[in-house]
């Protein structure tokens, strides 16, 4: 299923959002080549998240911990790319909205690296490097359905259906795919073939819903509960 837009209109404009899209684009094109085959994969190697690096359970030949910090703005195909930006501009511009354009990036961020490190954890020995800003994104969902659980979605469901969807239906929906993925994954060589790191979708949906209540701004989100618009002067105030 596939967001198209939300019926939760923003006062805030979503700058940190767009510029997360700008960023995730630009690396796309200017480190991995806007996808030709030599260009991405070398680009993965050397700035994906190799859990066996972090763990310490093979050499370090890539930048190792840090590694976790800028896998979050790669990607593996045109597909995955796509896919996550729309995700991102869905619902990431309601959560800046929700808490500022300066807490919206730390959140972000710390999101991204609770999901890295919950996949490095399920996956110690794993060679794989792991890329995507998936997991950040999906810290954003956990957010946003703590927040906005009923707020209707326009959803794509290919190839031929349109759907007005509730938001903790969609992303609820979502999430338990994730984690009966990850669940059926587990065992002791869990991440060692590659594939879809689902337990870093699930790390940051968790860290997602758990972060929220410190970041949020409560005028911010009282105010979009209860549909009413704050004066300008107040939404400059709150905006940074």
């Amino acid at each position: 299923m596939i967001p198209l837009r939300d019926e939760n209109p923003t006062e805030i404009r979503p700058l940190v959002t767009l510029l997360l899209i700008a960023l995730n684009v630009g690396v796309w094109f200017v480190v991995q080549g806007a996808g030709l085959p030599a260009t991405l994969e070398a680009s993965v190697w050397a700035f994906g998240s190799v859990p066996c690096e972090i763990t310490g359970a093979c050499p370090t030949e890539g930048l190792g911990s840090e590694a976790v910090w800028t896998s979050m703005f790669l990607h593996g195909s045109w597909g995955h790319l796509i896919g996550n930006m729309v995700f991102l501009w869905v619902f990431g511009n309601n959560i800046e909205d929700s808490m500022g354009h300066l807490r919206y990036l730390v959140f972000y961020m710390v999101c991204g690296a609770a999901a890295a490190y919950a996949h490095i954890y399920l996956s110690p020995l794993s060679p794989v490097p792991a890329v995507g800003a998936s997991g950040a994104i999906s810290g954003v969902m956990g957010a946003y359905i703590l927040l906005y659980p009923r707020v209707r979605v326009h959803t794509f469901v290919p190839p031929f259906f349109f759907l007005y969807l509730p938001a903790f239906l969609l992303l609820g929906y979502w999430f338990a795919i994730q984690l009966f993925s990850g669940v059926v994954t587990l065992g002791p060589e869990a991440g060692e073939e590659g594939g879809v790191a689902v337990w870093a979708h699930v790390g940051g949906f968790v860290a997602g819903l758990v972060l929220i209540r410190i970041f949020e701004k409560r005028a911010l989100t009282d105010a979009k509960r209860n549909k009413v618009r704050l004066p300008a002067s107040e939404v400059a105030r709150l905006e940074w």
